[in-house]
């Protein structure tokens, strides 16, 4: 019988596969079911179909085309839309269901058949109402075949992070013969039907979606020996308040493939190629010149050296050939030459490690190298003396140690003529046992071999290092040694802390001559000794990109947000930035610099150099939003005195938790804050009066003008009430604040680089005459502006009448409301829409209130202020060298004892974050989880009354405890009983 062919066998005959194939490891069978479809997710079944078999399948040639075949001999039209999916074994139709579309399915299919000689395939005619050929839920391992088409249409994957998905682009179509030609699209349906009207879901459940294309990462269980960044479940600089009208619509940047090197003596360390040599066996004796051989006889050599030379490059020809044919490593042969002491060293090092010998050198100078092995001989001899001399017994065996007996020499020394070192003498034979220890091992060597791992993945695991290196090269590794060789290669993918400040200056030239009108000032701390001019201590640098410069003054918004955020590492400072908001309400970095500290001196530094970049002059009427950090007051104030100060809103809040903490506290501040109009804010203001009258004094304290919209001036077209600009900012920055100086200022470009592009691909997508945010803001006052009714009093004001009988007056000459919202936004309120409206029916106006509308919202002035590109800039070795004679050293610094610390400082009043409502009911009772405890003997927080160390508080007539020990006290003396 012939197992060649395949046969189609129908439902009611039977047959035992796995004895029919028993001698026959390749072959299997198929159950397919058509002519039906799936129901719906979860309890997915095959419904209203068939099933036949398919016998004496070969897995080795196995294909799509042969389903094609198989469906046409099953009686179905070749024209029709199929579309074909296999189940894994001992899986059900919700998770076991996969593609079968291509070659790469196809393997994933015969996989099975050693294990499994009958496998379940399903058939969709016309449309498929499951995602298996675009969302594997068996893992992110998916290989789908790709057909060059520049007619591919794009598919979107979501990939689980957490519990956050993001989506990248894939321009793969699958090669099927049944729908050459079938567009698919993205819908948001699980189960939604997909065919060339419909889409494929971006929506899984979550059950499903663990396993969809997931992101797989290290754990981070390491100690503190790790160099890697601490884990935190929320963000580092969690600033943020959640308020609607507060949120930033910012893009998302990929900086996980940053990183920069600034080293001026790294040795380059090549990649290895993962493809072999192919050798053609017909071509071996054809002679192919190779260009870059310059190891030939000069014409004016003659006589014996003319001789020499030519035999030893033949020779040194052959060895090649022999190494090629034989194992992979470091080889040496006689003859074989080294341009430098250095290669020689480095090759002997790796001997040592890939043969697992104990090799050191016996003679070591300038003109000569001896190596040497000093690997353990055993010495078996059967012997039943216990002599310690004569060898330890073991069973009537003596093992017994030799030193510096193994035959293995090699001897390389540099002829007096020339410059190259040329093995003299190699003996390859060894004797001795191979070892775990290697003395070569070092921490510099293993940091060499691991620079390109630690490249693509500076994170990983100190644990899983060591694991990687021990399983390769067969030796015992350190902790600590992996630990020293992590962080040699990290500074050398990073680069060095030191070192970078010598190179400060010419990373601020190459910046400079790549992008125009870039203004870098560099501060240095004053010199006491005038003799000293070759170094000087750096103190504080100061950075503002052209290209930023000119979008900032192209966005028409003068407001900038100022905020600092920790430098971390060996010398730690602060970031200084200056944010401003883009049309579309989102950030955009105008200047920063890393000073030593947040203090009066730098803030008066950073603020001078900032206005002379935006031409600000002590009469500009600019505005400033800061978090009353140590010094920005009194520096704006002596610089910009008719500036705008606003306070961030949420750290007054945070002073405010501290006497009160109270949620309705925190709503009436909120109420006070978005009050437009001065009556509604002392509305507000009483309300607090009346709940408590300490709370209203100590915010009367604070000048409204600084938090309060109803006080805000309507110069800056903006009612932020929050400095979230600069702590979005810093989130996005928290992976290079641990970086050296040039690394992180490179970051912060790269960053900002790569922002501006993302933008514009936004930009591209927008239709219309304002911004996504500018549209989203006008849609919501016209919902609002149809439910109010306008007055007309003859010349240019109109009376308008809202909810509840509110009523404002709106001049259109001056584009202003009473409700002041206009005034203060820049966008037309629901008022003055009503009215723009009024003014189109009858012919006094186009009706558009989008015409109405600050310029700060346009989108022109959108694509404008991204117009301005930041260009990228040139590696180390392209850089220009600083002509200034001194150079710059580290700043002063006294090392922290203990480990460096990475989290943010959190506030006094920032509780245990809950991250499980679940977790709040125990038992079927509250828990106090997150809530502080108070002592009842001192009434402090932080403690109980059993732990209390400090003297009871005094309590107007005294505590329960008290009067119930005078209660009792006072029995016993009436009683007349003496307590003893």
């Amino acid at each position: 019988m012939s197992l060649t062919m395949w046969n189609v066998r129908f439902s009611n005959e039977h047959e035992d596969v796995d004895v029919i194939y028993a001698s026959h490891p390749t072959m299997f069978s198929l159950k397919i079911y058509h002519g039906g479809e799936f129901s719906k997710f979860p309890g997915r079944q095959y419904v209203n179909g068939r099933h036949s078999y398919i016998d004496f399948l070969d897995a080795d040639e196995f294909s799509v085309h042969e389903l094609d075949s198989m469906m046409l001999q099953l009686g179905y039209d070749g024209n029709r839309k199929m579309y074909y999916h296999f189940k894994k074994p001992d899986s059900d139709l919700d998770v076991g269901l996969m593609a079968l579309g291509s070659d790469g399915d196809v393997c994933k299919l015969t996989s099975y058949v050693p294990k499994q000689r009958l496998l379940d395939v399903y058939i969709e005619l016309d449309k498929t109402t499951v995602c298996t050929y675009f969302q594997s839920p068996g893992g992110s391992n998916v290989i789908i075949q790709e057909i060059e088409d520049d007619g591919t249409p794009d598919y979107t994957r979501v990939r689980s992070r957490g519990s956050s998905s993001t989506k990248s682009s894939c321009g793969k179509r699958l090669e099927l013969d049944w729908f050459p030609n079938h567009d698919f699209n993205i819908g948001n349906d699980f189960d939604k039907t997909i065919s060339s009207e419909h889409a494929l879901p971006t929506n899984v459940d979550h059950s499903m979606s663990q396993g969809i294309d997931s992101i797989h990462e290290e754990p981070d269980g390491e100690d503190g020996c790790d160099i890697s960044e601490d884990e935190d479940n929320g963000s580092e600089d969690d600033d943020f308040y959640v308020d609607e009208e507060d949120v930033l619509h910012d893009v998302e940047v990929d900086m996980n493939d940053f990183y920069v090197n600034t080293n001026k003596d790294l040795e380059w360390i090549e990649p290895k190629s993962n493809l072999k040599d192919v050798t053609d066996e017909d071509n071996e004796n054809i002679e192919i010149l190779d260009n870059e051989d310059f190891d030939s006889i000069s014409e004016g050599e003659e006589g014996i050296d003319r001789i020499r030379k030519s035999k030893l490059r033949a020779l040194r020809k052959k060895n090649k050939e022999i190494e090629a044919i034989g194992s992979k490593g470091t080889h040496f042969s006689v003859g074989q030459a080294f341009y430098t002491y250095k290669e020689v060293k480095k090759a002997i090092n790796n001997y040592a490690v890939e043969r697992r010998r104990e090799i050191s050198l016996d003679k070591n100078d300038k003109n000569r190298v001896k190596a040497v092995c000093n690997g353990t001989i055993p010495n078996l001899s059967f012997s039943t003396s216990s002599d310690p001399s004569k060898g330890t017994t073991v069973k009537g065996k003596g093992v017994k140690s030799m030193s510096r007996s193994c035959p293995w020499v090699l001897y390389v020394s540099k002829w007096r003529e020339e410059d190259d070192w040329v093995v003299k003498t190699f003996n390859d034979n060894h004797t001795c046992l191979q070892s775990r220890k290697i003395k070569a091992c070092t921490a510099t060597y293993l940091s060499n071999k691991i620079v390109n791992q630690i490249e693509s993945n500076p994170t990983i695991p100190l644990k899983a290092l060591q694991e990687d290196l021990e399983r390769k090269y067969e030796i015992g590794v350190s902790r600590m040694k992996v630990f020293r060789a992590k962080t040699k290669a990290y500074n050398q993918v990073m680069g060095d802390y030191k070192i970078q400040y010598e190179l400060l200056r010419d990373y601020v030239l190459e910046l400079q001559s790549m992008n125009e009108d870039t203004t870098v000032k560099i501060d240095v701390e004053e010199e006491p000794n005038l003799s000293n001019m070759e170094t000087r201590v750096f103190r504080r640098i100061y950075v503002c990109i052209g290209s930023l410069k000119k979008g900032f003054k192209a966005g028409k918004r003068d407001l900038l947000g100022l905020d600092g955020c920790f430098m971390k590492g060996p010398y730690p400072g602060q970031i200084l930035t200056a944010v401003g908001v883009d049309p579309n309400n989102g950030i955009y970095l105008v200047a920063y610099g890393i000073v030593e500290a947040e203090n009066l001196k730098s803030w008066t530094w950073f603020l001078s150099c900032l206005g002379d970049d935006l031409d600000l002059q002590r009469n500009s009427n600019f505005t400033f939003v800061f978090d009353r950090q140590k010094g920005v007051i009194p520096a704006i104030a002596n610089l910009f005195p008719c500036a705008e100060h606003r306070y961030c809103l949420r750290h007054i809040h945070e002073n405010m938790r501290v006497n009160w903490k109270a949620n309705v506290f925190k709503d009436l501040l909120w109420k006070c804050a978005r009050a437009y109009t001065v009556p509604h804010f002392n509305n507000a203001m009483e309300e607090i009066k009346s709940l408590d009258k300490d709370a209203y004094e100590w915010l009367k304290g604070i000048p409204p003008q600084h938090w309060a919209r109803s006080h805000f001036l309507g110069r800056a077209k903006c009612d932020v009430l929050l400095n979230n600009m600069c702590e979005s900012l810093n989130n996005q920055l928290v992976k290079g604040r641990d970086k050296p100086i040039i690394t992180a200022l490179e970051f912060i470009r790269e960053y900002l680089m790569k922002r501006i592009s993302i933008v514009q691909k936004e930009i591209q997508k927008c239709n219309g005459p304002l911004t996504p945010y500018g549209t989203k803001l006008m849609d919501a006052n016209k919902t609002e502006a149809a439910k109010c009714i306008v007055a007309f009093n003859g010349s240019q004001k109109y009376q308008v009448t809202g909810h509840l009988c509110e009523q404002f007056v709106v001049d259109m000459k001056e584009r202003s409301c009473t409700c002041r919202r206009w005034e203060v936004t820049g966008m037309p309120c629901k008022h003055a829409i009503a009215t723009i409206w009024d003014m189109g029916k009858n012919n006094e106006g186009d009706g558009k209130p989008e015409n109405y509308t600050d310029p700060v919202y346009w989108l022109d002035t959108w694509k404008k202020m991204y117009h301005f590109k930041i260009n990228p800039i040139n590696g180390r070795n392209m850089w220009p060298k600083s002509l200034c004679p001194t150079v710059l050293i580290t700043p002063h610094h006294h090392k922290q004892i203990g480990r460096p610390k990475k989290k943010r400082k959190k506030g006094v009043n920032e509780g245990v974050r809950i991250t499980d409502g679940e977790d709040m009911v125990k038992f079927g009772k509250l828990s106090r989880q997150g809530k502080s405890v108070k002592c009842s003997k001192c009434n402090t927080i932080g403690h109980n009354s059993r732990t209390c160390k400090g003297k009871p508080a005094s309590v107007v007539g005294g505590s329960k405890k008290d009067k119930k020990v005078k209660k009792s006290g006072g029995e016993k003396k009436a009683a007349g009983v003496d307590k003893p």
